[in-house]
């Protein structure tokens, strides 16, 4: 069979061309989504009278025959039909004979495959945020476990402060809840129904499309048929949101990694998210975190690659476009597998929280509070800094660590220390003076997880 728009033409397409340019190979994941699209211009079709309704209703019956051997996985898609909107049509008409290419009227590919992506994205990122809340809940129940568990605070990869290890966690928490905030914000730039622009200018048929949108649940048309038909935005947009979600994942990641070495041991993680050696028998490899730091850099790279697609694209419609997809699947489908193996590599690490409480009790990390002891003394803060820091390298030299201190060498550095300077000091008291909103303190972490719990469950 000729192809679906080859009257114009005197020779076949170049075998190499075809293979060099079609879609198929990638476009059929919209295949549900082209033929629920397709369903909606019909249904209007027939209601606006422009092809008969007994028509109509045929078209869509194929439709649904065709839909039904999709979900099946009996449809082989084919090079020579190029992508996934002419295989679909080319299998109506062969099930329905030449009332199928009724279909096609008053719309184009170009309005077509740019619903079939608002479409795809519309259900994929309702579902990623559903994933993001799974890890969410798998970080709050961590949290919950943890929060009188203090773990060494770090700046520059130095110890800085003691924390409660749900502190650390929640931190995270939070970063996932502004990338879901992310992707629920971008639902309402995905919901534009660009179908009934045509290939660039519109169609001459009295179509309806309020009623396309309708039927298919988009809340807003786009005005303007040139944007609708070359705007990508909300793909980028997504693969901005979907690139910040995996920086979020790929630092979580990195710390699970250091946790779980042989210097930390903060963390284990269960043997089902972790390989062995081929060679070394004792090895444990954190080889899941691994891999999610490392996928991380595709997701930046479908960024890139798409923002280099658009910016020298004049309107309308150009083939250029055609790279928009796999870019944008890849990411989705990065993002799941992510997320879904996130959330139980959480739920399921063990928590050391002994090794975590030795490595308090041997660093400095307490010094601020000597220094802020000093201040309530009436000493200038940076006067008191300076005596923490003579403190800090006599304990060094003197292979000790602020806690082992006699009171005598305290009185040494100043005659404001008083026997309480050790109460001061003690990890537990260190962390909980740390009340103000949005600090370490036990109670002041209580109540984030109760924040963050109404933010899951509103």
């Amino acid at each position: 069979m000729s192809k679906l728009w080859g009257g114009r033409f005197t020779k076949e397409t170049n075998k190499l061309v075809e293979e060099f340019t079609a879609s198929i190979s990638f476009d059929q994941k919209l295949a549900k989504e082209d033929i629920a699209g397709s369903m909606a211009h019909v249904q209007m079709l027939g209601e606006c009278g422009i092809i008969p309704i007994e028509d109509a209703i045929k078209i869509k019956d194929g439709l649904l025959a065709i839909r039904k051997l999709v979900d099946a996985g009996e449809v082989e898609f084919l090079v020579e039909d190029e992508d996934i909107h002419m295989n679909i049509e080319k299998l109506l008409i062969e099930k329905i004979g030449p009332v199928g290419g009724k279909l096609h009227t008053g719309r184009s590919r170009n309005d077509q495959v740019a619903t079939d992506m608002h479409l795809y994205l519309r259900t994929k990122t309702t579902e990623l945020i559903k994933l993001i809340e799974d890890v969410q809940q798998a970080l709050i129940e961590q949290a919950k476990a943890n929060i009188h568990t203090l773990i060494p605070g770090y700046t520059h990869l130095q110890r800085a402060q003691p924390v409660s290890f749900a502190h650390h966690l929640m931190a995270y928490f939070w970063m996932f809840e502004r990338d879901k905030e992310r992707l629920m914000d971008s639902l309402k730039r995905i919901n534009w129904l660009p179908l009934g622009s045509g290939a660039l200018a519109g169609t001459t048929f009295p179509i309806n499309r309020e009623r396309v949108a309708e039927l298919l649940g988009f809340e807003t048309i786009y005005p303007n048929s040139m944007d609708a038909v070359s705007d990508r935005d909300f793909i980028v947009e997504f693969l901005s949101i979907g690139s910040i979600i995996m920086t979020h994942i790929s630092r979580f990641s990195e710390e699970l990694v250091i946790w779980s070495s042989q210097e930390f041991q903060f963390v284990e993680l269960d043997d089902s998210f972790c390989t062995g050696s081929s060679i070394m028998p004792q090895k444990k490899n954190p080889d899941v975190p691994e891999v999610l730091r490392g996928k991380t850099g595709r997701t930046y790279g479908n960024l890139m690659g798409l923002l280099t697609v658009l910016k020298g694209l004049p309107l309308a419609y150009n083939k250029d476009l055609q790279e928009d997809k796999e870019g944008m699947f890849d990411t989705v489908e990065t993002l799941e597998g992510s997320l879904k193996l996130l959330a139980p590599m959480v739920e399921t690490m063990t928590i050391n929280k002994d090794v975590m409480r030795k490595a308090i009790n041997n660093d400095f990390s307490n010094a601020t509070d000597i220094a802020d002891y000093l201040v309530r003394k009436g000493l200038p803060f940076r006067e008191a800094h300076e005596v923490i820091g003579k403190i800090v390298l006599y304990a060094i030299q003197s292979n000790k660590f602020l806690l082992d201190l006699s009171f005598e060498e305290y009185q040494g550095f100043s005659p404001l220390f008083e026997e309480d300077i050790y109460g001061v000091l003690a990890p537990e008291q260190v962390v909980a003076v740390r009340n103000s909103f949005g600090g370490t303190a036990p109670a002041q972490v209580e109540h984030q997880i109760v924040l963050a719990e109404g933010k899951l469950h509103r």
